[in-house]
């Protein structure tokens, strides 16, 4: 297809009609039968890879011969995605995703604590109520695999481009993306998560940077429409998740001490992937997903939007026990929670502690400080 016939090619999600031909390249990928193999039997690959492969490579074409569309790849995950909730979580939650109309398509800016499992459990959630699931942003430095970007790409994931750094490059990339957007929400139907800020909030922080805002209005300014105009017909809704237990909070807490002790911190070659692994095997304990309202009014800087989502973001914020004992108001938890986190404590390196306990503290030092500017 033309690329006027179809602008958004290179970064969209895959359609119905491309499906086969892309499971078809991943059944012959070796590289992605070699990672499938190595989780699957982490001892005999070292010594009979050779023989387990062929193995794996069947499966894999068996569970997939039902495989036809999209949305067929997307309740094979779900059957997935069911037994990851019921190993790593004790228990998921959500509020406010009754106010949100199913035929009504949104913009879910949301905050961004792990990798994959943000938008996962959001898709999850809606997926549980019956609404339709997300197109998903995701930046392409974490699809440097071809076939890891068939397979996001096959769930409904669509690329940001962060590789570009010509000037002119960036602008062009920005402006498809802005125009993606749009397309997808107003014209498509469908709806879309996207982080808060490029990168996790490693520190417990959650802060919407105005950049992702000035990138929305980008494709708007041709047809002369406000800011605010042109935001109202993204239906912008803040998302708050929140991790009892996050499983890459010794990570994070190491790297920020590295930065904080020798100013620069230089990541592994495939830390992104350990965190990914990590993030969805991981110990998570209660996880909640807390839908916003509509973000309404007229905002006439994309500052003065930030402050609203992150108003909600913060305010919505449900506060585990994790956070409460971090932020030395937890006297109402149980000796085993404390246990708990003592642990986490202790599984980092002295330097770092402290550096991990704020990460946990931090949403509670934010929901106070909302709290007190209302007030006031």
């Amino acid at each position: 297809m033309a690329e006027q016939q179809d602008p958004f090619r290179e970064i969209r999600p895959y359609k119905d009609q491309e499906v086969a031909e892309v499971l078809n390249r991943l059944l012959y990928n070796d590289e992605l039968i070699s990672a499938i193999t190595g989780y699957q039997f982490p001892n005999a690959s070292k010594y009979l890879s050779w023989l387990l492969k062929p193995v794996v490579r069947i499966a894999l074409a068996r569970e997939m011969g039902d495989v036809n569309n999209v949305r067929d790849f997307q309740v094979l995950v779900a059957k997935y995605m069911e037994k990851m909730v019921a190993r790593s979580t004790t228990k998921l939650s959500c509020s406010g995703i009754d106010q949100l109309d199913p035929g009504e398509s949104y913009l879910f800016i949301s905050n961004h604590r792990d990798i994959a499992m943000d938008p996962a459990f959001v898709n999850w959630v809606r997926f549980q109520y019956g609404m339709d699931t997300l197109r998903i942003a995701i930046g392409d430095n974490l699809l440097r695999k071809p076939y890891v970007s068939d397979l996001m790409r096959l769930n409904k994931s669509f690329i940001v481009n962060r590789s570009a750094t010509a000037p002119r490059e960036v602008m062009k990339a920005l402006t498809q993306l802005s125009t993606y957007i749009d397309h997808s929400i107003v014209h498509d139907g469908q709806s879309i998560w996207i982080a808060q800020q490029e990168g996790r909030a490693k520190d417990g922080n959650d802060q919407t940077d105005p950049t992702i805002l000035k990138m929305f209005y980008m494709s708007h300014r041709k047809a002369k429409r406000s800011f605010s105009e042109a935001m109202g017909r993204l239906n912008i809704v803040p998302v708050s998740i929140s991790y009892e237990y996050d499983p890459c909070d010794a990570l994070k807490a190491n790297e920020l001490y590295a930065l904080q002790k020798d100013g620069e911190y230089e990541k592994g070659q495939f830390e992104d992937i350990e965190s990914i692994v990590k993030g969805i095997t991981g110990n998570k304990g209660r996880v909640h997903v807390a839908f916003g309202e509509v973000v309404r009014g007229d905002f006439e800087t994309p500052e003065a939007m930030a402050e609203e989502i992150d108003r909600q973001i913060r305010g919505n914020y449900h506060l585990h026990s994790s956070n409460l004992i971090a932020a030395g108001c937890g006297d109402e938890t149980s000796a085993e929670e404390q246990a708990e986190f003592n642990a986490r404590l202790e599984s980092v390196a002295p330097g770092a502690r402290e550096i991990l306990r704020e990460m946990y503290a931090n949403p509670v030092m934010n929901q106070r400080k909302a709290k007190a500017q209302e007030n006031s």
